[in-house]
């Protein structure tokens, strides 16, 4: 098991030892209680493995609050439940176009997703009338799947049969040929290649243009940044920190999340985490990536907004401006 003191030491080994301790030059935070939100998926790593550099920045009271994820996490959001976490940017785009008083701090990486098809699906435009595994209506899984189906001229609430199913059930109905195709996520795409169930269709990770734009972003309650701004700024430096722990140290995050129970395999998580492009923070725009997704949301009608709008009323890059700075060794 990997405590605290085991966690820091990797992070030192890492070279992120001299980012550690809190910035002495800022002032200390103007609350020392962050809250994040316990969503599933490997691609959220930074949120647990900021835990220790949260503490580092200040914060004495570090709670994950308990989500279904996606967008079980905007009313958390939105009432200020949670203050700070890491999303998918289109459901992000989503919650600004309904007016919800969430703002993006910054980019965590490009790429995630997998479209996995069955024996009928072997690329894309082969999913009209057949039959797709989401979670809910309005998911990470939907919205994705949706802006990738309409690149290619699919209408996607014509042409194709969307049917919720749990995320733990997906793969095994996929394999049993009771869903045509699933969009999901690390670790249950590397599980589903080592088993041999489907083919990729799409991996956001190398194919293009998905791989060219953020896929998750640092989001925040609105009110929390405005009257904690020398928090926020903190907080997001702990989650950019531990974006780059992710990246450098694949083996430590891998362990560290099954020790502490966010991640069931240790090989699925390792192999994950090694995949995500999780350096790219520093040299993708995060202002493109969600002018692209906002875009894609518009064309599919999820959105009425234009990208401007969003951007205007959902962002605020004055942290990572500074961090890119900072951090940039």
């Amino acid at each position: 098991m990997m405590d605290r003191r085991d966690f820091l030491r990797a992070a030192g080994s890492a070279g992120l030892a001299g980012a550690l301790p809190a910035v002495a030059a800022e002032p200390p935070p103007e609350t020392t209680r962050i809250r994040l939100a316990q969503v599933g998926g490997v691609c959220f790593a930074p949120i647990f493995v900021a835990e220790q550099l949260m503490r580092a920045e200040g914060f004495s009271d570090v709670q994950y609050v308990r989500s279904g994820g996606g967008s079980a996490t905007t009313p958390m959001l939105a009432k200020g439940e949670v203050d700070i976490t890491v999303r998918y940017v289109a459901s992000n785009v989503l919650d600004v176009d309904a007016g919800l008083p969430i703002v993006m701090l910054a980019g965590i990486h490009p790429g995630c997703f997998e479209l996995i098809g069955g024996r009928k699906v072997q690329t894309v435009r082969d999913l009209k009338d057949k039959t797709v595994a989401i979670a809910s209506e309005g998911s990470t899984q939907h919205v994705f799947l949706a802006a990738v189906a309409s690149q290619i001229g699919l209408k996607p609430k014509n042409d194709i049969k969307w049917i919720e199913v749990s995320l733990k059930d997906q793969l095994q109905q996929l394999g049993d040929e009771r869903v045509d195709a699933v969009m999901t996520f690390p670790p249950v795409a590397q599980e589903a290649r080592a088993k041999g169930i489907g083919r990729v269709i799409v991996n956001s990770v190398v194919d293009k243009p998905w791989s060219q734009y953020f896929c998750c972003s640092i989001v925040a309650n609105r009110d929390f940044v405005r009257r904690h701004p020398v928090a926020a700024k903190r907080a997001t430096r702990a989650l950019l920190k531990a974006t780059d722990l992710c990246a450098t140290s694949p083996e430590t995050t891998a362990r560290y999340l099954v020790d502490r129970k966010f991640a069931e395999s240790y090989d699925y998580t390792l192999q994950a985490i090694r995949e995500i492009p999780y350096r790219s923070w520093r040299d993708f725009s995060a202002e493109d990536s969600v002018r692209f997704w906002a875009l894609r949301l518009h064309e599919t009608g999820f959105v009425k907004s234009s990208p401007n709008k969003i951007i205007t009323d959902g962002t605020d890059w004055r942290f990572l401006s500074d961090l890119k700075r900072e951090l940039k060794t």
